[in-house]
């Protein structure tokens, strides 16, 4: 599950980042928030 949480993270995270380089700010941001939410606290070392 954990696994599963992170890629899922990951891929949330990079739409996020995406985004915001198209312009998209506020969805950009908010994807990102989710994505650092969706991540377990193992994969940034915490």
């Amino acid at each position: 599950m954990g696994l599963l949480l992170t890629i899922l993270g990951i891929i949330v995270l990079v739409s996020g980042v995406l985004g915001v380089i198209r312009g998209q700010l506020l969805w950009g941001i908010i994807l990102i928030v989710v994505g650092l939410a969706l991540t377990p606290g193992y994969f940034y070392g915490f």
